[in-house]
């Protein structure tokens, strides 16, 4: 039997480089590795990238370009484009154990030893020397770059407590405390944000990527290292906290551009894949589709704001945290009434501005309107584009013949209001609701909802919807909001720092 054909059992019982040699092992270099366990996967039509989702066509195809060249990688995009995720699956492509000299620092290859160590242990024992078995694994390495990063952390340096524990003078390099990078050796190693890492730091990677060896403090050593080097970088970092050499760009053979979902269903199969949802939240909370949507459309908002800062980007963990979120509003909700189960409600989607606020960077605009208006003009934007996709366009109906909004705004124009806290039962939500003349009839003879609960929400979408296109007036309580005239609202509303003032979009001033 071959080695290639011998099980996980079967490789763990081979103890000896004898025995190793007997079974048919042959050397090869990790990126060989990667290409060909690439190649039969493309062969047999693996997904080799499972839960990536949106880069099919992109990113991915450039992923596996790269590894079939054996070039190193690095991955540039904005914050919370799977950059780092993508580097920690390709462990997926090595095997799933590798041998090496035992006790070895560098996890030397029993056929071509590197350190001082290996190379006695095989002269000293020949084909009795041990061997252990490395699993794929523990072949990864990370190392997020910051200013404090050292030459030492990397490379290695010399080390005096163990010169003076083994009594060796400085000229020997078994006194050498090597770094994470020949610790990597035969392995993946991975460094996030690679513009922050010093200048002089990077210049020390030059030759570990085109000659393959190190130098630590003069050692006449060469160590050619086997490592798969992969990196990931924002642009942003290239002119604002650091920017990488050129001559290190120069020796990344392959750069690859990441980018964020460009429809709203790929945001959502992220999202829903990557939100934690708590068992009891399962069972106590039940959502559509709308309601995911609009959580994408937040960020899709945000994306094109004029108030967010485009250079910066809008992770994916916006609408991750914002889903979360929002099960957790409704979650409490029902907690606080005492009921066994709710129906989310758009309401609820006011109650995921905390995580909005964390995950966008303001520009100077967006700071003086303040983070908590900038999250509550995204979530009115996003209700407000969803909104065409289910209701006829507020200015095409005005000048219709009929006009399928005018008995809800007429209800509003005799006066009437109407408070929606964020935490009523569920009994009186649906009480407030029916109580607006009209609303019930718009919902049924314009969309389509699968249940009653749903027809509700979908009730409560067309109120927002109408807040956001000017037909009725919309005004922030402490908990929750009120609807009422729009021209009672422009008096009544808070003040001018609560409006919404987009330069293309004058008309639609209104408060929250």
């Amino acid at each position: 039997m071959t080695y290639s054909k011998l099980t996980s059992t079967e490789l763990l019982g081979i103890r000896s480089l004898g025995e190793l040699k007997k079974a048919g092992y042959q050397s090869r270099s990790i990126k060989q590795e990667l290409r060909d366990n690439l190649i039969d996967k493309i062969r047999n039509k693996e997904n080799v990238f499972p839960g990536i989702w949106g880069y099919e066509e992109t990113v991915i195809p450039d992923v596996e370009r790269a590894i079939l060249s054996m070039h190193n990688i690095n991955f540039l995009g904005l914050r919370g484009q799977a950059k780092t995720r993508i580097a920690r699956m390709m462990v997926n492509l090595l095997d799933e154990y590798i041998p090496y000299i035992k006790n070895s620092e560098l996890h030397d290859d029993p056929f071509a030893p590197l350190s001082r160590y290996a190379k006695d242990v095989i002269e000293e024992h020949g084909d009795d020397a041990e061997i252990a078995w490395l699993h794929r694994d523990d072949r990864y390495t990370e190392k997020l770059a910051t200013p404090d990063v050292s030459v030492a952390d990397l490379i290695g340096d010399v080390d005096p407590i163990k010169a003076a524990t083994l009594k060796l003078p400085y000229s020997d390099e078994r006194v050498i405390h090597y770094g994470l990078i020949p610790r990597s050796h035969r392995g993946i190693f991975v460094i996030n944000e690679l513009p922050d890492l010093q200048a002089r730091i990077q210049v020390a990677l030059f030759n570990i990527l085109q000659e393959g060896d190190i130098q630590i403090r003069g050692f006449k050593l060469r160590l050619p290292l086997d490592i798969q080097f992969v990196f990931t970088a924002n642009p942003e970092d290239y002119t604002n906290r650091g920017s990488i050499v050129t001559p290190l760009k120069d020796r990344i053979e392959s750069q690859i551009v990441t980018h964020y979902p460009k429809t709203i269903e790929t945001g959502k199969r992220i999202t829903e894949q990557e939100a934690i949802v708590k068992p009891e939240q399962k069972g106590l909370v039940r959502t559509n589709e709308l309601i995911k949507t609009l959580i994408e459309q937040i960020a899709f908002e945000a994306r094109e704001s004029e108030y967010v800062d485009a250079k910066s980007g809008v992770s994916a963990r916006l609408t991750i945290s914002a889903y979360e979120s929002l099960l957790s509003t409704a979650e409490r909700r029902a907690l606080i009434n005492g009921e066994e189960s709710t129906y989310v409600r758009i309401s609820d989607l006011y109650g995921v501005v905390s995580a909005i606020c964390g995950k966008v960077e303001l520009v100077y605009e967006g700071e003086v309107e303040g983070p908590v208006i900038v999250a509550q003009n995204l979530i009115g934007k996003a209700i407000r584009t969803q909104f065409l996709n289910f209701f006829p366009d507020p200015e095409k109906s005005k000048k219709s013949k009929i006009n399928p909004y005018a008995k809800v705004v007429e209800w509003f124009g005799a006066g009437n209001e109407m408070e929606m806290p964020a935490d009523m039962t569920d009994r009186e939500y649906i009480a407030r609701l029916k109580t607006i003349d009209g609303l019930d009839d718009f919902v049924d003879m314009l969309s389509a909802y699968g249940d009653a609960e749903e027809k509700l929400f979908m009730m409560e979408f067309a109120l927002h919807g109408m807040a956001e296109f000017s037909l009725v007036g919309k005004q922030a309580l402490d908990q929750g909001m009120k609807f009422q005239d729009l021209v009672s609202s422009m008096f009544s509303g808070p003040g001018d720092e609560d409006y919404d003032f987009d330069e293309d979009d004058d008309d639609d001033r209104k408060p929250f």
